[in-house]
């Protein structure tokens, strides 16, 4: 084996390890008053997608946390940025509750 062609296998390795991952969009959907599924597992960084197939408008709140408003036939999203277990649900129906487990 040539020492010309070691640099480019060992760059190669190189960006791979040194490549972040690619955040993801995790879609959840809002029918007849229910998040589904009612729990997900992320990461910091992933995207969470609500798409509220009701005719009324839903949050997705966390108590001294964040809040997201879903207007109606529509979408709402937030970019997780810290890792933790959060409980969250509907402000205008509190019986709505979903549960996200965000890893590092």
């Amino acid at each position: 084996m040539s020492a010309s062609l070691l640099p480019l296998p060992a760059a190669l390795t190189l960006a791979l390890v040194a490549s972040p991952a690619l955040a993801a969009t995790i879609e959840l959907t809002i029918d007849k008053l229910v998040f589904s599924p009612a729990s997900v597992e992320a990461k910091v960084g992933d995207t969470i997608e609500w798409t509220n197939k009701d005719v009324f408008a839903h949050t997705a709140t966390v108590k001294g946390g964040w809040e997201v408003t879903i207007p109606p036939k529509s979408k709402g999203r937030i970019t997780l940025k810290q890792a933790g277990a959060v409980d969250y649900f509907c402000r205008f129906h509190p019986n709505m509750k979903g549960h996200l487990e965000v890893s590092p």
